[in-house]
């Protein structure tokens, strides 16, 4: 009898093996339909030939990134549309939000990732679908919080690979210059054309592709992460930021709360630079217009002069990032760009502003037309 139920118990879990084998090797790609909708709410300027710098702020879902293919389909179709109302040129600079391309770890999984309800729900299947790959990742992982720092970790070659193929393609394809948002990676570099991942600590960071589909210069990484993401994503203390020459002018990259510290501006002075793109991003529905959580960045209080009790997430925003003219930034143009949307339970907000020759532009909050569908904020230089 004790031989018979240990026989049961072993093809039991054999059954068992074998069928969780199955299942991380499936992955069924379900029936989306895209909402492809976009709003030119911002046309500054008049065109002309010295290009211009069009924010695309994308509306996205879990769904959009199941698959490379499907996301591009998604933003290809925005810039189709930019470009059939004539907003794109060869000296265009396409700028995108932060963190476009982090989610690209959830490309290519099981619909039990998709349909999960919060991102940590999400991030239970990602693990259970790759075993092996994240108990590797949680060993090499250097952040505090292990965990997440494995998540993103564990996809890491696939999301290189996949970050430069879908925004180098686009740019490419529409031969434009793109700031493609940023990603998170550990120790991103740029060798013989071509996105590589180190061993290291995990960066946000942005890469710039030009016409030809190839990366510009090295990635930039973000010097000043706010302090909840301090534990999975390093701060690049000390890295330099770049100035890249682009057909519309010198252009320089500060991501998100970087855009708040008024030596960025000067660094960048220092290397001539005359155009700044903005990858951003609020998290949390509505949060653009609730107090500011200012006491939550590592930027204190009193060397901003701001109130988190006294102004809203929005109006703290603009200005601390267009403080960067009362420093006498050179640029004659920036722009920031945010993401719409609702990532699991994660949702986004942040209406997307720039400035322009002394002027500021603000995106106008949505009308019930506008309510929902992505947007464009395009300034002629």
């Amino acid at each position: 009898m004790r031989k018979l139920l240990g026989l049961f118990i072993a093809l039991a879990l054999v059954a068992l093996l074998v069928g969780y084998a199955i299942w991380i090797g499936d992955r069924p790609v379900g029936h989306y339909l895209s909402d492809l909708r976009i709003h030119l709410v911002v046309n500054e300027g008049q065109p002309g030939e010295r290009g211009n710098l069009l924010g695309i702020q994308p509306e996205l879902f879990p769904a959009d990134y199941q698959s490379t293919e499907r996301l591009h389909r998604k933003l290809s179709a925005y810039l189709q549309q930019a470009r059939d109302q004539g907003l794109i040129n060869s000296k265009t600079i396409v700028v995108l939000p932060e963190h476009i391309g982090t989610w690209l770890l959830a490309s290519g999984e099981r619909n039990q990732l998709y349909q999960a309800q919060t991102i940590q729900e999400a991030m239970t299947w990602l693990a259970l679908s790759h075993p092996w790959r994240f108990i590797n990742a949680v060993f090499k992982a250097k952040g505090g919080n292990r965990l997440d720092d494995a998540h993103m970790r564990m996809k890491a070659e696939a999301m290189a690979r996949d970050y430069q193929s879908l925004f180098g393609g686009l740019a490419r394809e529409f031969g434009v210059t793109l700031v493609a948002g940023s990603i998170v990676l550990p120790e991103p570099s740029v060798e013989n054309g071509q996105l590589q991942i180190g061993n290291g600590p995990l960066f946000n960071s942005s890469v710039t592709f030009g016409s030809d589909g190839l990366p510009i210069g090295q990635p930039q990484r973000q010097l000043s992460p706010a302090n909840h993401q301090r534990g999975y994503i390093r701060p690049a203390d000390g890295a330099p930021l770049h100035v890249i020459d682009t057909p519309a002018g010198r252009l320089g990259v500060l991501i998100g709360s970087d855009s708040w510290y008024p030596r960025n501006y000067k660094v960048l002075n220092q290397q001539g630079v005359e155009l700044i793109a903005i990858p951003a991003l609020v998290i949390g529905n509505d949060r653009w217009n609730k107090p500011w959580g200012g006491s939550h960045h590592p930027m204190t209080v009193s060397s901003i002069g701001l109130n988190p009790l006294q102004v809203s997430e929005g109006q703290a925003w603009q200005r601390l990032t267009l403080s960067g003219r009362e420093y006498q930034s050179n640029a004659r143009a920036s722009i920031s760009v945010f993401m719409r949307g609702q990532l699991w339970d994660q949702g986004s907000s942040g209406y997307s502003f720039a400035s322009h020759a002394g002027q500021n532009v603000s995106e106008p909050l949505p009308d019930s037309q506008a309510a929902h569908g992505a947007r464009l904020i395009n300034i002629w230089l």
